[in-house]
């Protein structure tokens, strides 16, 4: 690709916004051309506007440029990622998607609305297709993608393989890092040497979410998933990476070697394509006993595969496992700019 596609960044400010700044640094295709945030800091320069929280320095590229207002019309490109929080991303989201954007959003409120696909391209790209249908109920010129929680990217990437044996039984239960509750986040006090067994509305996310990213497309609607999901959401004293402990029950029960040969051999469209942010190896089985483990592992693949280990026999169900992913990226920005190099290879951004 000799020019490269403008993008933007609504909420660009927040922890999401600036795992998005970091992520789109040097990408091949697309190249950050427009950020904007709150009223606060509309006008400033984005080093003034941002308290830089990640790793290293702000990208030079974005630090003189100017914060714009979350609205349409402000010379926002076709493109746009949206980190926006919960509270006010409904409206915003909607709007640019009225008026010709493509809205690839982290945010979590039109996850499970019945015609927005819920996202993983490894896992699902065909529900893709429900977007034709999205533009034709809303009158939109554009549209909305999202993204899936960042828990349940992780149990939905380890499945999907299994998928093949017929999913009827899921119990999850997460390990959740700090960087999930963004910033401040948990206070200190609370989560040193401890852990806390409750996350607002998580465990309903995984559940429901799990079921809509593993259904069927039917050419008229997504079918979820008919497998019964349970999770238990909890926090921990880890910095990157949620790890989740899953038991499945299957309706043909394979033999062992079988589920590590259908985790490890797991491709689709993204490595057909060879999308730039998508993983070689999306899921990858770990035999050591230990892993994986959130500090030795969750960095590899640029923090946009998931692991599996520690997989055998379930007294309760059938089998279970660990599975680790990467929640600010691969369950974050690194999730949603794989999702928009599939819109592009599917002519969505044209």
């Amino acid at each position: 690709m000799e020019t490269r596609i403008p993008v933007g960044i609504l909420g660009a400010t927040g922890m999401v916004g600036q795992h998005f700044v970091k992520f789109l640094q040097n990408h091949p295709w697309f190249e950050i051309a427009w950020v904007a945030a709150s009223d606060r800091s509309a006008g400033k320069p984005y080093r003034e506007a941002t308290a830089w929280r990640l790793d290293g320095l702000m990208p030079s590229g974005v630090e003189q440029m100017k914060v714009d207002e979350c609205k349409t019309g402000n010379g926002a490109p076709r493109l746009v990622f949206s980190a926006m929080d919960a509270s006010v991303a409904t409206e915003i989201e909607r709007a640019f998607a009225q008026a010709g954007h493509v809205v690839v959003s982290n945010s979590r409120n039109h996850r499970m609305e019945p015609d927005v696909p819920l996202l993983i391209p490894e896992v699902n790209p065909d529900h893709l297709k429900i977007i034709p249908l999205q533009q034709r109920r809303r009158g939109w010129k554009g549209q909305i993608a999202t993204n899936p929680n960042c828990s349940t990217i992780v149990l939905a990437m380890a499945l999907a393989p299994l998928k093949q044996f017929g999913i009827r039984r899921v119990v999850a239960t997460t390990m959740q890092a700090i960087s999930g509750a963004g910033y401040p986040g948990v206070a200190s006090m609370d989560i040193n040497a401890n852990v806390i067994p409750f996350i607002g509305s998580e465990e309903e996310k995984m559940q429901q979410e799990t079921q809509k990213i593993l259904g069927d497309f039917t050419g008229e609607a997504i079918q979820p998933l008919a497998a019964k999901v349970s999770a238990h959401c909890n926090r921990v004293p880890v910095v990157d990476g949620h790890m989740v402990a899953t038991s499945v029950e299957l309706e043909r029960k394979p033999k062992l070697d079988e589920l590590i040969q259908a985790l490890d051999s797991f491709r689709s469209v993204p490595q057909q394509r060879n999308l730039p942010s998508a993983p070689e190896r999306p899921v990858q089985y770990m035999e050591a006993p230990d892993r994986p483990q959130p500090r030795r592992d969750v960095e590899r693949d640029h923090g946009m595969a998931v692991y599996v280990g520690r997989l055998r026999e379930c007294p309760a169900l059938d089998y279970k496992f660990i599975a680790l992913g990467h929640n600010t990226i691969r369950g974050a920005a690194g999730a949603a700019v794989l999702n928009a190099e599939l819109m592009y290879s599917e002519g969505l951004l044209d």
